[in-house]
């Protein structure tokens, strides 16, 4: 499956479940790791763990399985589906680790143009 369109699945699945804060940044042209970093905010500690399981539930009925998982017990949970790596943060944890900051010099993704309305919206 194309990268963009791992991209997009995650992302529709955050949304879906009320995460905050989603922004998407392409990376390729700045390293090697990934194409794209996904990240997102979430309210609590059980929502940073619904959200990634709900990424995980949807990429797997797509037919992605995570290359590795990382964080299910803390409040910074990664999903890597290697093209695409998911970061789900509790607030403070993402104001600490700024990776929207610190990779800022990626390209930003428009993802109003890839979100579907979450259900009861």
């Amino acid at each position: 499956m194309e990268a963009f369109e791992v991209l997009k699945i995650a992302a529709n699945a955050l949304n879906a479940k009320k995460a905050q804060e989603i922004n998407a940044v392409r990376i390729s042209d700045l390293t090697v790791l990934t194409e794209y970093f996904l990240i997102c905010t979430a309210t609590s500690s059980t929502h940073v763990r619904a959200l990634a399981d709900e990424v995980e539930e949807k990429l797997s009925e797509a037919g992605v399985a995570p290359h590795h998982i990382e964080g299910k017990t803390t409040g910074w949970i990664v999903l890597d589906y290697g093209s695409v790596i998911v970061h789900v943060f509790s607030r403070d944890q993402r104001e600490f680790y700024a990776l929207d900051k610190m990779w800022s010099d990626g390209e930003p993704v428009a993802l109003s143009e890839i979100l579907t309305q979450a259900e009861g919206d």
